[in-house]
């Protein structure tokens, strides 16, 4: 395992959440974009992730020509910090033409919207000087299974996949798997189910997945597997890592401050398969607890990325060796706390 390769991190506009939950209000005032974007090299990051709308505000009350000229500009400005856009993803859950599911709505209006917002996506990400589009498929799914057909959903889902692969030779599409929230249950909702339908598209070989740690957890999974799985198939193609305290509401929390031989073992995975060495990011999908304060804001982001590179020494300096002889004897016992004294050392 070479000990020379260097991650690349990312986050996205929306991970200085302001605190407001259903519960109640925000909690911190909110910033501008251009904010937002100094912080993030000023933090040692690479990349932002961006919403089609992060980048390209009220896109549906604007022309294509005035989509691309605006997002011809951010490129300028991202340029300009030294910045890269890893990927772009259309935001199909806020329209009230989504709310009964953007590609497989039960409304052919609303399935030609989801789809014509997300052409216009890849327009964005074409200018971004990216190929990666995340699929975040929120509203795919359905609240009561006499409401829709899995089976025509399925069919629905190829045929927008199929189109937006039509739309640029060059894009891929990164499925991102989650089994809840907001729909009830998703129709997709594990790296595996992500997998098979690119199988029924016209080019499987650029529809991959994007694995969120704590979307793994919330399917009753282990995100280091989920990761693993898609890497073995060449088609883990981003992350984002988070923490999550059961199985309960989507929480973001900061990489390995639930659970730390998790992380641990979600970036022993990516070192095995030398994730990053064909330019993928290290993406944080993480958000501030709602308690903290305007001059704490950033903590969530920095303590994240330290984790990580934290837990790439730990991984770089495991006694594999040893190891490998526990397991070889069957010895579990002995190579759990092999672990866990590695892990409290230092």
């Amino acid at each position: 395992m070479a000990k020379t390769h260097q991650y690349r991190f990312c986050f996205g506009p929306w991970n200085f959440s302001e605190g407001a939950d259903p519960y109640g209000p925000p909690t911190r005032p909110v910033q501008t974009f251009d904010w937002k974007l100094a912080q993030l090299k000023k933090l040692g990051f690479d990349a932002m992730m961006f919403h089609d709308d992060d980048a390209v505000p009220d896109i549906d009350g604007k022309t294509d020509a005035q989509i691309r000229k605006e997002a011809k500009e951010l490129k300028k400005k991202l340029d300009g910090e030294g910045i890269a856009a890893e990927m772009v993803a259309p935001r199909l859950w806020f329209s009230p033409m989504t709310v009964d599911g953007a590609y497989t709505n039960n409304d052919p209006k609303c399935r030609a919207y989801a789809v014509e917002r997300s052409l216009r996506c890849i327009d964005i990400a074409r200018c971004l000087g990216t190929d990666l589009i995340v699929l975040w498929l929120a509203r795919e799914g359905t609240y009561l299974r006499e409401a829709k057909s899995a089976r025509r959903s399925t069919e629905l889902l190829v045929a927008a996949l199929d189109k937006m692969l039509a739309h640029d030779p060059k894009i891929r599409l990164a499925i991102e798997p989650k089994p809840n929230e907001p729909m009830d249950h998703a129709y997709l909702p594990t790296i595996g189910h992500a997998l098979a339908i690119a199988q029924l598209t016209r080019d499987p070989r650029r529809v991959g997945a994007l694995v969120e740690s704590a979307h793994a957890i919330l399917a009753g999974l282990d995100p280091s597997d989920e990761m693993a799985f898609a890497m073995k198939f060449g088609k883990l193609w981003s992350l984002h890592l988070n923490d999550q305290n059961g199985l309960k509401f989507d929480q973001d929390k900061p990489f390995g401050s639930t659970n730390l031989r998790s992380a641990f073992n979600q970036v022993r995975v990516l070192e095995e398969g030398q994730y990053g060495r064909r330019g993928e990011y290290v993406c944080f999908d993480v958000h501030p607890f709602r308690p903290t304060k305007v001059e704490h804001w950033l903590a969530h982001l920095d303590n994240s990325r330290r984790t990580f590179l934290r837990l790439v020494e730990k991984v770089r300096t495991f006694d594999q060796a040893k190891a490998s002889q526990l397991i070889a004897d069957r010895d579990y016992q002995a190579l759990d706390q092999l672990v866990i004294e590695h892990l409290l050392n230092g």
